[in-house]
């Protein structure tokens, strides 16, 4: 249920419009008539349901403002609400067969899953649920690892059963419709493994080994979303728009299945033998750097096996900080420990490189230069070792959910091709943090995808095309709830 008369998620929970002028106690009644209705009318079809969801990604709550999770009292309202949903369930279930779930979105997100139960069953005691449901999609939610860590977590904590209820990964990078595709090559790299049917098929494979390695037999499945969600004109995530999923479907763009629906089947079959894949291999580095400074090369690259698993693995350059006189295209090799046979290789862009930010290195320990709008309270500097690549870096951070933009705005631009990037660090899981460049010819962005502190990462849109001398450059973040981080050496300059 998404208790809404539009899409339900962390970044928006309305109430449906009969509903919308209703105070808490209200709310709680119509969360209830409604959700018995409709079980009543399933049962009376024959068609119980095995599981019910009261609400959708509940990160920030649901039927905002009443029941938002940024006062006590919405909290409070909160709990009332899903409390009376779970009641429903159970009123209408009379041979007591019904699993209930309680689900929010960033499966990775350890403090955010902490916060949110304890508050809806310590301090509210609503406990009469089965499963918390997580949204784990790769690309925005982190590491494998953090996941299994926040799934056994909320074994241990409150003894529900788990099951990553949303995940998705990319059969192509190709686009169906005219709609621009939610995932793409940047959130490929991200996500770790290549956007290909096997690609698909082995991310899938590895969700639910993660899930069914939870102790004591808690992790009892997954959902995909949304396998079938192919390009259909008509059929798009809204009226008079396309289809920003079809990649992530199981199905390609004509409504053929695809092999990697295959997985659900095989994973469960003791008779196929363990397959220890080799690598295939390694992708080359696309470094830029300046004429006459030291290149700052990556610390590790792509080792891509045969399953189409990306792993991103150290390497040792022949020349760990080269630096060249002229500008043009140059070529350093590498090894990468344990993949024999096969040589890294960075591809150097050497470039004269004039950075048009102001102060994007941050190191007058201000925010000058900078326009800050959102929740400019979560925005400051900070200058301590590993949360600056220098002596200071944009900070961010609050004890509630936020959101914020960080821009500058340039005019009078040369006509041409330009390149904007930053540096990050952080806990990650937001529900939404991109790089974005804004010119007359729309937005470009880039995801970015924290990985623990002081572990930095550069992020990059290359080609912005520019032609009427103006472009708008920045951060925006949709954040949770003690989501951390920095932003440093942001840079934005003409490709020469």
């Amino acid at each position: 249920f998404h208790y809404s008369d539009w899409w339900a998620d962390p970044g928006k929970q309305y109430p449906p419009k009969a509903w919308e002028n209703h105070n808490a106690k209200q709310l709680a009644k119509d969360v209830y008539n409604y959700t018995a209705k409709v079980m009543k009318d399933f049962n009376a079809a024959g068609v119980t349901p095995d599981m019910v969801q009261i609400g959708n990604e509940l990160n920030n709550g649901m039927l905002w403002p009443v029941c938002k999770t940024d006062t006590p009292e919405g909290y409070k309202a909160l709990a009332d609400a899903i409390a009376q949903g779970l009641k429903a369930v159970k009123d209408n279930d009379p041979n007591n067969q019904v699993i209930r779930m309680v689900h929010l979105a960033n499966g990775n997100n350890n403090a955010l899953y902490r916060s949110f139960f304890d508050e809806l069953i310590v301090n509210n005691g609503v406990n009469d649920f089965d499963v918390i449901g997580f949204s784990y999609y790769p690309f925005w939610h982190g590491s494998m690892e953090e996941l299994s860590y926040n799934m056994n977590d909320m074994v241990d904590r409150y003894g529900k059963d788990v099951i990553v209820v949303e995940t998705a990964y990319a059969f192509t990078n190709e686009q169906g419709d005219a709609q621009k595709n939610c995932a793409g090559p940047t959130e490929e790299a991200i996500a770790g493994y290549k956007s290909t049917v096997q690609g698909q098929a082995s991310g899938l494979h590895d969700v639910m080994e993660h899930v069914s390695n939870v102790k004591n037999g808690k992790g009892k499945g997954i959902f995909y979303w949304e396998p079938d969600w192919i390009p259909v004109e008509g059929a798009g995530w809204k009226a008079g728009e396309g289809n920003e999923w079809e990649n992530l479907a199981m199905f390609d763009f004509q409504g053929n299945a695809l092999e990697s629906l295959d997985v659900f089947k095989m994973v469960s079959d003791q008779s196929k033998p363990v397959v220890e894949y080799k690598v295939k291999e390694i992708e080359a580095a696309l470094v830029t750097g300046s004429v006459g400074q030291p290149v700052e090369m990556p610390k590790k690259v792509s080792v891509v096996y045969e399953n189409d698993v990306v792993k991103s693995m150290p390497v040792v350059w022949e020349n760990a900080e080269p630096v060249f006189d002229a500008a043009g295209k140059y070529t350093v090799k590498g090894t990468v420990n344990g993949v024999a046979g096969k040589t890294a290789v960075a591809s150097i862009n050497v470039i004269k490189k004039v950075n048009l930010v102001k102060n994007g290195t941050f190191e007058n320990g201000d925010l000058n230069g900078w326009t800050i709008t959102g929740d400019k309270d979560a925005v400051n500097t900070v200058s301590s070792a590993g949360d600056a690549r220098g002596k200071s870096a944009m900070h961010y951070w609050a004890d509630k959910g936020f959101k914020f933009k960080a821009t500058q705005s340039f005019t009078g631009l040369k006509d041409g091709k330009y390149t904007v990037s930053c540096w990050t660090q952080g806990g990650g899981g937001q529900h939404y943090y991109t790089l974005m460049v804004q010119t007359s010819k729309g937005e470009q962005s880039a995801v970015i995808a924290d990985t623990g502190w002081n572990d930095w990462h550069q992020w990059v849109i290359r080609d912005v095309e520019i032609k009427d001398g103006k472009a708008t450059i920045g951060i925006d973040m949709v954040a949770n709830a003690g989501n951390w981080g920095s932003i440093d050496d942001v840079e934005f300059y003409l490709q020469e």
